[in-house]
């Protein structure tokens, strides 16, 4: 009895507004006891109880589905028939309702039925039950609709493969005949409802999609003729339209089922007379849609080799895509792409196939063509057409498979050029525009050798009419087809001055486009566009200062392709006139007497960007640097760090700073190590002054670049980095919450790994070891993947390093970095150990499993003694929820085995298997949403 008041104590909080305290605690509660074994006896008296509030009883029906899934060992076997009695008589007295119970035990009667092979006629024991009163026939239709759906997708039930194939059948393939029997005879019984028939489709459905039905029998079965006459019925038409769908599927075998098929054709054919007739019910037109679709992808191969029989279906489908509901169009997209597909790989087909797809692109240009007023519609609304005029693209590129890009090209611009020929008065800027996004679409499709349509479109591009959408649809095109530009550098001067213009409009979206546009023809006609550099820079530095910067750093990664072509002597001189630019802007503000200005500051920030974008494209030179680049990266650095030493306090400004110095790296390579010591001396001392991340993450990059060599200068370096960033990042554990930063610790962590792997000497014999390793452990409390895989090989990397393996004649420094490493694990090991286990069975990434392996062994080699004394009350601290009881005793239990035996292999197996049991139960937790119910 006090279970039960706690229980509806617990239940009651989801009917008030409580805090969220609250209503987790309660949550919390609630599947802790649908775990627990009193809860069977428990929920069978609520269910029974006529008292009970119905939030009650709807909790215990959903908690005897959930125990029969995950606890049905819970039970001795000598009960489990009367569990299976005590369902079914709930189910009795349910019958009438809510249907939300009925469900539930329905599933829990499922689940039973598929694990309890004593209760050898399942099915028939219910038919026999429910199916003879016509008051219960709708609970037994829900047990047959409920069946195979479980039986087939519950996957969380456990049985071996072979105890499901013997179950299953049993219970489906044994029965599928006698369903079809019972479901033919309700559906014709005298007084038969519409909601009965729903149910009954329904079922039939769950059968279908199960591949549990014999077409064969199913054929001579009523239940195909009904199907189709239903799709009159306004009360059973979706119904309906899902049976027809699921039994065209079933039929995908062509030859096993065409007895079945020759009665399922000519009755979809004769539903498209139906699209005329019901033209003005979208929701009508959305089902035959589904069904037309569905026939023409299971038939397709019988369309082409019977084209007079099956073409009408084709012709439907034709009209389904034409029809003005854009919801309803791409229902048949996949049937065009696969017809498509297919007809590629034939030698000869039927003309009437072209015909099909030339009024298929029609229909879609028309379909492409935005409303005459853009206002009618919402943001939302203009977003999802928008993006819906790619999907429709995409059919377009079908049509270029069956009617060859050419031809589908020169139809799209006969369009444009009909348009164009009545006079600007009398036309509308979208029945150019429509036209053009389909040559953009098609792009891919054409041969970039090509010398009969591209040409005219080419042509066509400097005489269309002035308007934004016209001008940005046509840049767009030059961006699609520069590969064809490239073959035809003749028309590059004529597009240079279409996109100039472009980015003289005062619209963002037709400037942006222009930047698009040359990056592209800038990236694959870059040789050709050597000559015009000059050209590009005098753009840059007059019109260039008016571009918005997104468009700006478009034009200056155009421009870096186009150097990445020239020879290396030529393209080092290029980048740095450049580049010269921007450093001259940085060094003026770094310069600067008076105050920044926050304009200021935000132009040398896309100073920054655009030099990022050009030396990523540009990349590196090589080994041997060319001469106009011998000094470069002293004289950059010098301008650099005068620059971070007075604006480090600005985010966005160290951010994209820091970003130029990687890439830098990257051009001067080995010239860099000049600087290196410099580099590091002033990040240490900007994240010491700011906190910010980005310093130590470029730290990172020059001790991964530089940690190999022995100069003493940059060793010191190396350690000063390290000890100081420890210091700052301890300090900073100090006052915030490890949730509070942690992109600082990420690459901190990373800085750490750079750090044990390329300087080993600096970082075990260091003081701040102990701090970082102890630092790192914080990084293992976040839900934050990249950061607790960076931390866990870390502390792989430590435990399993190779000085604490024993040797005859170890390197001279093994010795310390072993004691370092066992000092540091014997202060630190129970906490270590703790982290790692709770983060196991919590909030560890799915594939970091084989990393704690590996920890957990080397741990267990090294640390047995002490690791048997940690684990329980580690153990004893881990929440039930994530590490139920039972799982965390068989676990020490394991450990403790493998331990004493010296067996540190079978600890993996251990590990396995608490972290299996602690998803089970956690994704046991995430299936039923208790404050819904």
């Amino acid at each position: 009895m006090a279970d039960i008041q706690a229980l509806l104590s617990a239940l009651s909080v989801f009917t008030r507004a409580p805090d969220k305290t609250s209503l987790e605690n309660a949550n919390s509660w609630l599947q802790d006891f649908q775990h627990s074994p009193e809860a069977w006896s428990t929920c069978n008296v609520l269910l029974l109880s006529p008292d009970a509030p119905p939030a009650a009883k709807l909790f215990a029906a959903q908690t005897f589905r959930s125990k029969v899934t995950y606890d049905l060992h819970q039970v001795d076997p000598s009960n489990l028939l009367p569990l299976r009695d005590t369902l079914v008589t709930a189910l009795e007295r349910y019958q009438s309702g809510p249907k939300t119970i009925i469900t539930q035990l329905c599933l829990a009667l499922s689940g039973l039925a598929l694990q309890l092979p004593a209760w050898d006629n399942a099915l028939q024991s219910i038919v026999e039950t429910f199916g003879a009163n016509p008051a219960t026939v709708p609970v037994l239709l829900q047990f047959l609709t409920i069946l195979p759906e479980e039986v087939s997708g519950n996957t969380r039930i456990p049985v071996t493969d072979d105890e499901y194939r013997e179950r299953s059948t049993k219970l489906l393939s044994d029965n599928s005949e006698q369903v079809l029997e019972l479901l033919s005879m309700y559906l014709q019984a005298t007084g038969v409802t519409h909601a009965v028939q729903s149910q009954i489709f329904d079922c039939l459905r769950s059968w279908l999609v199960a591949g549990e039905i014999d077409m064969p029998a199913f054929g001579k079965s009523p239940l195909l003729a009904f199907a189709f006459e239903a799709l009159a019925s306004e009360e059973l038409f979706d119904s309906a339209v899902d049976v027809v769908c699921e039994m065209i599927h079933e039929t995908q075998e062509i030859d096993d089922n065409m007895p079945v098929i020759e009665l399922i054709v000519p009755r979809v054919i004769a539903l498209k007379s139906r699209l005329e007739d019901q033209k003005d019910d979208p929701e009508k037109i959305r089902g035959y849609a589904k069904i037309f679709a569905e026939a023409g992808e299971t038939y397709r191969l019988l369309i082409l080799q019977h084209t007079d029989t099956f073409y009408p279906i084709v012709e439907a489908i034709g009209q389904c895509s034409a029809y003005p509901d854009l919801d309803i169009v791409p229902i048949t997209f996949p049937f065009w792409m696969r017809l498509a597909q297919t007809i590629g790989k034939k030698t000869t087909i039927s003309p009437l196939f072209g015909e099909a797809y030339k009024v298929l692109m029609g229909v879609i240009i028309r379909h492409l063509h935005f409303p005459p007023d853009l206002t009618s519609m919402t943001g939302q609304e203009a977003d999802n057409f928008r993006s819906f005029r790619h999907v429709m693209g995409d059919t377009l590129k079908d049509c270029c498979l069956v009617l060859g890009a050419d031809a589908c090209l020169l139809s799209a611009y006969g369009l444009i050029t009909m348009a164009l020929s009545r006079g600007p008065q009398s036309i509308s800027w979208q029945e150019i525009e429509a036209p053009l996004f389909a040559m953009r679409s098609m792009g891919a499709e054409v041969d970039v050798m090509d010398n009969t349509a591209v040409p005219k479109i080419m042509d066509l591009i400097p005489s269309l009419p002035i308007h934004p959408r016209v001008r940005y649809a046509a840049l767009l095109i030059i961006s699609r087809y520069t590969e064809w530009i490239n073959r035809h550098p003749e028309y590059i001067a004529y597009q240079l001055q279409y996109i100039s213009a472009g980015f003289e409009d005062p619209d963002p979206e037709v400037s942006a486009a222009a930047g698009q546009a040359l990056k592209y023809l800038c990236q694959d006609c870059k040789q050709h566009l050597i000559e015009f550099l000059p050209t590009l820079h005098t753009f840059l530095t007059t019109t260039g200062t008016k571009l918005a910067q997104d468009d700006r750093r478009q034009v200056y990664e155009a421009i870096a392709y186009v150097i990445s072509a020239m020879s290396m002597e030529k393209a080092a001189e290029s980048l740095r006139t450049f580049s010269l630019d921007i450093l001259s802007q940085i060094h003026a503000v770094s310069s600067k007497s008076t105050a920044v200005t926050k304009q200021e500051l935000k132009e040398v920030g896309y100073g920054l960007e655009n030099l990022e974008v050009m030396l990523h494209v540009v990349g590196p030179f090589g080994d041997q640097l060319p001469a106009a680049c011998q000094n470069s990266c002293q004289e950059a650095w010098s301008v650099f760090d005068t620059f971070i030493s007075k604006f480090a306090f600005d985010y966005d400004t160290s951010e994209r700073a820091t970003r130029v110095l990687r890439h830098g790296i990257t051009l001067f390579g080995q010239s860099a190590l000049s600087v290196a010591s410099s580099v590091l001396s002033r990040m240490v001392t900007s994240f010491e002054a700011t906190g910010f991340s980005s310093f130590l993450w470029i730290s990172g990059k020059f001790v991964g670049r530089f940690g190999h060599e022995s100069d003493p200068v940059l060793r010191n370096a190396f350690q000063t980095l390290y000890e100081r960033a420890t210091n700052k990042v301890v300090s900073l554990l100090q006052s915030k919450d490890p949730r509070d930063i942690p992109d600082v610790l990420e690459d901190y962590v990373q800085l750490l790994l750079q750090l044990i792997r390329m300087a080993p000497d600096v970082f075990f014999q260091s003081s701040a070891f102990p701090l970082a390793f102890r630092a790192t452990m914080a990084a293992l409390t976040l839900i934050h993947s990249d950061l607790v895989f960076a931390s866990l090989d870390l502390f792989r990397d430590i435990l399993t390093h190779e000085s604490l393996t024993p040797s005859s004649s170890p390197p001279p420094k093994f010795p310390i970095y072993s004691a370092a490493i066992k000092a540091v694990m014997d202060k630190e090991g129970f906490e270590f150990v703790g982290y790692m286990l709770s983060g196991l069975v919590g909030d560890f990434p799915e594939d970091s499993t084989a990393v704690v392996v590996t920890i957990f062994r080397a741990v267990a080699l090294l640390w047995s003694t002490q690791l048997v004394a940690w684990l329980p009350p580690i153990l004893q601290h881990l929440p039930p929820s994530s590490a139920p009881n039972q799982v965390k005793q068989q676990f020490l239990l394991d450990v403790t085995n493998s331990l004493n035996t010296a067996q540190y292999d079978k600890v993996k197996y251990s590990i396995l298997a608490l972290h299996r049991a602690s998803r089970k139960a956690r994704d046991r937790r995430r299936v039923t949403p208790l404050n819904q119910v």
